[in-house]
């Protein structure tokens, strides 16, 4: 729990650095004047803070994983040969010219997942659980959807996608907390705009908007979900791809080992269980709907 922490306060602290300095050499001004709001200060200012933010984590994707998972790199010998030189296999049907890292992290959770700054600097890793719950097979399937999306380059993609919302999502909440603190001056009141009120409005819309954002990104995420079982039904056959959906969906619905503490992982996750209005911030869709759509495209 502490090393969880520490590491996301070190990469926090980092995101600070590198935003100041980031809006030191481009002499960004700031956004709020004796006039209002300069836009264009206003939307470099949240595209550095939504960017910045965004790129650090994917660039330290890996390295996350290894820390905060536990994952343990193996090689194409020993005790998981096998495993290894699936990935490899699948990756060059894929056309990846450089071949992901493949690694075990030692959980009873059915999980898998790929993760990396870029297709040709990319980790596909997997838990102790999820090999010993599936056959050979099925952990083909779930390997091929695992590489189809280092394929696609969905990494890449959710960072970009997610960099984007962070900064319309600060424009439009200080444009919101600008427009209510002017709405509740007073015609005589003569002081400048800014101040604990405007920051703490702000952070509420942050919010607000941050939500809407939040479902935003999980929809696209669902889309990238269904074109990397696609692509992993290409690469490894659709029937190990369905047969390793429906052994997820047994594990789900026989109250199978999922760590449900730690939601700060959820990028992490395979799959989801989201009921509810949480089901529109779920990352991945509903196995039923991810196996009813492979079957119909038969």
């Amino acid at each position: 729990m502490f090393k969880r922490f520490g590491l996301f306060f070190a990469m926090n602290i980092a995101v600070i650095l590198m935003v100041n300095i980031v809006l030191s050499i481009f002499n960004v001004q700031p956004y709020l004047t004796q006039n209002g709001i300069n836009y264009q200060s206003l939307m470099i200012f949240c595209l550095v803070w939504g960017m910045v933010g965004s790129f650090i984590s994917l660039s330290l994707s890996k390295w996350m994983a290894k820390k905060m998972m536990g994952v343990q790199i193996v090689e194409a010998h020993g005790q998981y040969a096998g495993l290894v030189n699936t990935v490899h296999r699948l990756a060059r049907s894929a056309n990846l010219t450089k071949m992901p890292e493949v690694g075990i992290y030692d959980s009873p959770e059915v999980n898998a997942f790929a993760t990396g700054p870029s297709k040709s600097n990319s980790l596909v890793a997997v838990s102790t659980g999820l090999l010993r719950s599936m056959s050979d097979d099925e952990v083909e399937g779930v390997l091929a959807h695992e590489v189809a999306h280092v394929a696609n380059g969905d990494m890449v993609t959710m960072a970009l996608a997610q960099g984007v919302i962070n900064a319309f999502v600060m424009f439009f909440a200080r444009i919101a907390a600008f427009a209510i603190q002017n709405a509740l001056r007073s015609d005589d009141d003569e002081s400048s705009v800014g101040g604990w009120s405007y920051y703490l409005t702000a952070m509420v819309f942050d919010v607000i908007f941050g939500i809407v954002g939040a479902m935003v990104l999980a929809t696209y995420s669902r889309i990238r979900e269904y074109k990397a079982d696609a692509g992993g039904a290409k690469l490894a056959g659709r029937d190990k791809m369905i047969a390793a959906l429906k052994r997820l969906e047994t594990q789900y619905e026989g109250n199978g080992v999922f760590d449900t503490k730690n939601e700060n992982m959820n990028a992490f996750k395979i799959s989801s269980r989201p009921t509810g209005i949480r089901a529109l911030m779920s990352t991945h869709p509903k196995l039923s709907l991810r196996i009813a759509r492979l079957e119909q495209s038969r």
